[in-house]
């Protein structure tokens, strides 16, 4: 079945050259240009995934989600700015499933949104038992994650992670101990063969380490072995 792909942005070229390249790969869209007019469309008649502009007029993004979620658990995909930390952070406290900060890669986009999709299928799909649910949830030491919902759990307090995230500790934790180099977690966690350069792990990297020691200020269960990679310590 096609999915059906809601854009809202004031950015209109943003609308339009995304709007076209999602329908290149198949996929119906819905646009709009503010979030009070996105509001009631996507509460009445749900797409299967939306992706927000943070910042509009009349209604941001932030505020658009707080309200769809009272009415709604469709995926949704952020838009921010590079410096948007807090607004990224409140997001996904709020519900976000992801964001992507601008300017941005459509083809990522693309990839971010076929992902969440894959993951939103197979957690609704009774009576089907995925691979991920197979194999179980993920314990290591105070860490556990729950591949099937996208679960993670740090000395059993939560720990929001975006699909992107979720997969480099996911690839770090399979083996503790053993180094993973950074083209190796781009191959986890970005797919169709998309660019990303050392940089971007880097940076997903000291996210997830600022997001768990929120939580535990002391979390030094990620290291970075210079000239090599990432490995994850269980101890």
């Amino acid at each position: 079945m096609t999915a059906t792909i809601a854009l809202v942005d004031d950015d209109r070229n943003i609308l339009t050259s995304v709007s076209i390249a999602l329908q290149t790969e198949g996929f119906v869209t819905r646009v709009y240009s503010d979030g009070e007019t996105a509001l009631k469309a996507l509460t009445d008649n749900p797409p299967d995934l939306a992706v927000f502009d943070i910042k509009m007029p009349r209604m941001d993004g932030l505020e658009l989600l707080r309200r769809l979620r009272e009415k709604s658990q469709i995926p949704v995909i952020f838009l921010t700015s590079k410096d948007d930390e807090l607004d990224e952070a409140l997001g996904l406290a709020m519900g976000a499933d992801d964001y992507i900060a601008k300017p941005f890669s459509q083809r990522l986009l693309i990839a971010r949104i076929r992902a969440i999709l894959r993951r939103t299928e197979l957690t609704q799909s009774p009576g089907t038992e995925t691979e991920a649910e197979a194999a179980g949830p993920l314990d290591r030491g105070r860490l556990s994650m729950d591949p099937a919902r996208h679960r993670t759990l740090w000395g059993g307090e939560p720990v929001t992670l975006t699909v992107t995230e979720f997969m480099i500790l996911e690839t770090l934790a399979q083996r503790p101990g053993i180094v993973k180099t950074r083209n190796q977690l781009m191959d986890a966690a970005y797919q169709d063969d998309i660019y990303v350069d050392d940089r971007t792990i880097d940076s997903h990297i000291k996210r997830l380490r600022r997001k768990f020691r929120q939580v535990d200020p002391a979390f030094d269960a990620i290291e970075t072995l210079y000239g090599a990679g990432y490995r994850f310590s269980e101890e």
